[in-house]
């Protein structure tokens, strides 16, 4: 089997090494090959999802497509909302006409909702909360219309990202925590963070496994960013206080639901995912904290 990951980014590339590791042949397409492709080996080939004979050309061989290129700094989103379009929507239309029937998963967000629930399932009603959320859904409908397609919309991705050009909340707090320096971070926006390599595990799962249709995947604990970082402090061995509350509406965040929570009622009942139990943020610390302080005292 031969699959396509369409964004060569920190997930695209853990989707591309658990491809690999499970013996699929992985291939990522992106506009830019970034550091963290290149350093797992994975093969690369250079997508503009814009252009339709550029998504045709690539797609070819292929056997499966797994979406997940970006824009997806969100306050960039809702200042450029034609780009974030043009590259969401329109590109998801460009490779649902080059898929021609192959099965083709979508990476989605909590972003296709408006906030005002606790926590959101696959059944209830979306109301996209910005432009990136908006894009998003776009492209959610236009893939599941081919009826090959599934949307797996994922809460909060975190991981060690040392090398990313905007790294994730953990990688952010961990690395400022080590360095002494403090971080300023709402304490009303809720999130259900999830581990980057169970996103992958996931995606991987339920590609081989062939579903379709729509599916949530959040981690099990919902809380505040605030919390969460004061959680990532204990974990590297930081003090706690040195995590600032700083409101929502203030902040980096203030185009974010103040509810980014999901969680599933159908991911239960399949079993490819039986044993693949999404991780807590406290057991998710634990996993990468190691990692983080050797990357740290190594760039001293």
């Amino acid at each position: 089997m031969r699959a396509l990951v369409v964004g060569s980014g920190f997930l695209g590339a853990s989707i591309g090494a658990r491809l690999r590791a499970l013996d699929v042949d992985p291939v990522v397409a992106s506009r830019h090959a970034p550091d963290t492709a290149s350093a797992r080996g994975l093969p690369w080939r250079e997508l503009d999802v814009r252009d339709p004979a550029a998504c045709r050309d690539v797609v070819e061989g292929v056997d499966a497509l797994v979406v997940v290129h970006g824009p997806s700094d969100i306050t960039w989103c809702e200042r450029n909302p034609a780009e974030t379009a043009a590259a969401h929507a329109g590109g998801a239309a460009n490779l649902a006409a080059a898929a021609d029937g192959r099965p083709v998963l979508l990476i989605s967000t909590d972003n296709v909702f408006d906030g005002t629930r606790p926590s959101s399932g696959e059944t209830d009603e979306v109301s996209p909360a910005n432009a990136y959320g908006r894009a998003k859904l776009a492209a959610e409908r236009t893939l599941l219309d081919t009826g090959a397609g599934l949307a797996l919309r994922v809460s909060l991705v975190y991981g060690w990202e040392p090398d990313g050009i905007r790294p994730n909340f953990f990688t952010t707090c961990a690395r400022a925590l080590l360095d002494g320096g403090g971080v300023d971070v709402p304490d009303d926006h809720w999130n259900t963070p999830v581990l980057v390599d169970d996103v992958a595990a996931w995606t991987v799962a339920l590609l081989l496994a062939g579903r379709t249709g729509l599916l949530h995947l959040g981690g099990p604990e919902r809380l505040t960013r605030y919390a969460w970082a004061r959680r990532i402090a204990l974990a590297v061995g930081a003090d706690p206080a040195l995590v600032r509350s700083q409101p929502r509406a203030e902040g980096h965040y203030a185009s974010r639901p103040v509810n980014a929570c999901l969680h599933s009622t159908r991911a239960p009942g399949l079993p490819e995912l039986a044993a693949l139990a999404p991780l807590g943020v406290d057991g998710g610390a634990l996993a990468l904290t190691k990692i983080a302080a050797n990357d740290v005292v190594e760039d001293r």
